[in-house]
């Protein structure tokens, strides 16, 4: 359980240490495709 714990915690840290890399990705995804939706109209 210890194990579950400390690992929860370090993905946890993970995620926060890299959550505005993730959602500048996820920015630049949407923008090409809406660019390509908009340029297929």
């Amino acid at each position: 359980m210890q194990t579950i714990s400390n690992g929860y915690r370090g993905l946890s840290v993970l995620v926060d240490l890299n959550w505005d890399r993730a959602l500048y990705f996820a920015t630049i995804a949407v923008a090409l495709a809406a660019g390509a939706f908009i340029g297929g109209l």
